[in-house]
């Protein structure tokens, strides 16, 4: 026997860790290989459909293998390694989705409130109508533009939605619109409240300006009808701009009669009105030139011949009274609104006329019974009136009239042109 018969089997290097340290006894790696046809305690066996996948080896009985989690929708909460701003966004996402009408109803509120606002604002003066040229130019090219975007009709109901983009703009673009139209409309209407005659054609209009104002603040009303079809919306600029430039002229232009103030003011507005529906190619041709000249003067005729319905701002009779006997610094001894038809001798009228766009007018006292008019004439200033207003007096006298004069009596203030200032009423009875 030699001695490689007798030589000792070499004693196998003890089996170490990653971090250099003995294996523990027991463990998969103190134990070696497996023989041929086994596995090792804990070890998983790849098959085709994890051939890709890391083994996972468990440390010992007590470990169970990891179990990946199953997929699912995201969390809100944010986690360790979740950005904050996604989670807000998609909160405010779904606090808007769940309450937007409720939203929409409160900015109506808020416009509500900015337009008290703005005509606490607009009575302290008539000098800041002329901002309201500023507010017609940036409205004018708003329009312009967005329908030029968006188009109307459908075709805008379709590039609204073509994007997240597309949908901001257009939202953008017509809040713009409507706190625009919101501050115009009410800017005008305490002028033209004032110089209105309630029980006269003039209430129409102003009561046009008040349904506008009031549809500016209703958002799902302004974006889905009023600027949904372009003719609407440019009938609905073109009736703001008349009644702007109407109030502005004189501002611009001081002591412009009422009737040519009114005319340049549907001119102005026809022509804006014929920019927002022609290319400038027309104006190359012939008949675009004169559709364009007709339609300005169909404009400018109507205004004329429909100025008895529309006030003649900023006009307006700040205090108005009758009474059968004067003082003799020109004031009334009395105001009376009924008197018996035996007292009447004579009967003299007073009215202060606030005229903030300067004296270019003529105006008149028109003496009605029942409706018809009874005398007309020319007011002669009367007394020490109030900073800027002027005092005009008239006087009816009892031999002019006829025998039944009991009934409804009125005082007219009207321009040269026939256009209602203000109105002073009385009851005649038996």
């Amino acid at each position: 026997m030699t001695d490689d018969t007798h030589r000792a089997a070499p004693t196998p290097e003890p089996l170490v860790d990653a971090a250099g340290e003995p294996a523990p006894a027991g463990s998969a790696m103190s134990a070696g290989p497996p023989p041929p046809g086994e596995t090792a305690p804990g070890a998983t066996i790849p098959t085709a459909a994890s051939a890709e996948l890391p083994v996972f080896v468990s440390a010992g009985a007590e470990d169970p293998l990891p179990v990946p989690e199953a997929a699912g929708p995201p969390k809100l909460d944010a986690g360790p390694e979740e950005p904050v701003l996604p989670v807000v966004y998609q909160w405010i996402k779904r606090f808007l989705e769940r309450h937007a009408n409720k939203l929409w109803w409160l900015h109506s509120l808020y416009a509500m409130g900015l337009g008290t606002f703005v005509v606490l604002y607009a009575q302290k003066g008539y000098d800041h109508a002329r901002w309201l040229t500023v507010s017609l130019g940036a409205g004018w090219i708003v329009l312009l533009v967005f329908f030029r975007i968006y188009g109307t009709g459908d075709v805008q109901a379709q590039r609204r939605g073509a994007g997240r983009r597309a949908k901001v703009s257009f939202y953008v673009m017509t809040y713009v619109l409507k706190n625009l139209y919101q501050g115009m409309l009410f800017f005008l209407l305490p002028f033209y409240w004032r110089t209105a005659v309630l029980d006269a054609p003039t209430r129409w209009f102003v009561l046009a300006l008040a349904i506008l104002a009031v549809l500016s603040t209703l958002d799902v009303v302004f974006d889905q009808f009023l600027m949904r079809w372009k003719l609407g919306a440019s009938i609905a600029y073109f009736f703001i701009l008349f009644a702007c430039l109407d109030l502005v002229i004189p501002a611009l232009l001081p002591d412009t009669r009422a009737v040519l103030s009114l005319m340049g003011a549907a001119a102005i507005a026809a022509i804006v009105f014929w920019t927002m529906h022609t290319p400038l190619s027309a104006f190359l041709r012939p008949a675009g030139v004169l559709l364009f000249m007709l339609a300005v003067s169909t404009a400018v005729a109507t205004a004329y011949f429909g100025r008895r319905v529309i006030p003649p701002v900023p006009m307006h009779v700040a205090t108005g009274a009758v009474g059968p006997e004067l003082l003799p610094d020109g004031r009334l001894a009395m105001h009376v609104s009924t008197l018996h038809r035996d007292f009447i001798r004579e009967m003299h009228a007073l009215t202060d006329v606030v005229t903030p766009g300067g004296r270019g007018e003529r105006l008149f006292h028109v003496w009605r019974h029942e409706g018809v008019e009874v005398q007309r004439g020319a007011i002669e200033p009367s007394g020490d009136p109030p900073p800027g207003t002027v005092r005009l007096r008239s006087t009816l006298h009892a031999l002019d009239l006829d025998e039944d004069i009991s009934g409804e009596w009125s005082v007219d203030v009207v321009t040269e042109d026939d256009q209602l200032i203000g109105r002073v009423s009385f009851l005649v009875i038996d």
